[in-house]
């Protein structure tokens, strides 16, 4: 799968809903309930981040949900591209990009959102083929300013920031004809996980879901 494909995926799967849920899970027994609440509220891109033991069996559970379609997020190596994909992720996000880690993706057919910050990254990337690209972190970068900036000269890039954004600071990127969606974890707040608290989890999905885009 070439950058070219990858990236018409990624656009396909940003196209979904202007949220995609960005997911720390401890739990994997947490994790079909909460694709299964995420989707009900509209939300069906979901990105599971490989930053605990339990994440690749979060991913293999929220495969397994009608409606859903599950990432891969903080992609570093080519073993974690060929973990994510066996786990049954249909996508990978990275905070940042390697030439091993894109050619990882290549290989194994995993559509990748490839992480920049600066111009030179995003133009390396887009010389590459990527056309939709991860903007992380974004509120730290320089948020929904630069990225308004940043689209004049180089409008070819669609974005997904995730970073710091919230229900209140997300109509501000959305509002961006050249981003795609936002990341966010405020969807899935530590507590209604804690509790099991589905509903809320729907509830916020349903209010993110209907966030307007530029």
């Amino acid at each position: 799968m070439t950058p070219a494909e990858q990236s018409q995926k990624a656009a396909e799967i940003c196209a979904l809903a202007p949220v995609v849920p960005v997911l720390v899970i401890e739990d994997a027994a947490q994790a079909r309930p909460l694709a299964e609440a995420l989707v009900a509220g509209g939300l069906p891109a979901l990105e599971v981040t490989l930053r605990t033991p339990a994440a690749l069996d979060a991913i293999r559970a929220m495969a397994e949900v009608p409606g859903g379609v599950v990432g891969a997020g903080t992609l570093l190596t080519p073993a974690d591209v060929r973990a994510a994909k066996a786990a049954g992720a249909r996508f990978g996000v990275s905070p940042g990009a390697t030439d091993r880690l894109i050619a990882a993706c290549e290989d194994e057919g995993l559509p990748l959102l490839p992480g920049a910050v600066t111009a030179s990254e995003i133009m390396a990337l887009l010389e590459r083929g990527y056309t939709v690209q991860k903007f992380f972190p974004a509120e730290q970068s320089g948020g929904a300013a630069f990225l308004k900036s940043i689209g004049a000269p180089i409008p070819q890039v669609r974005f997904c920031p995730t970073g710091g954004i919230s229900l209140k600071n997300a109509r501000d990127y959305l509002a961006l004809k050249t981003i795609a969606c936002v990341g966010g974890s405020w969807v899935a707040p530590k507590e209604a996980l804690a509790a099991g608290n589905w509903a809320e989890v729907t509830r916020l999905a349903a209010e993110a879901a209907a966030l307007p885009r530029g």
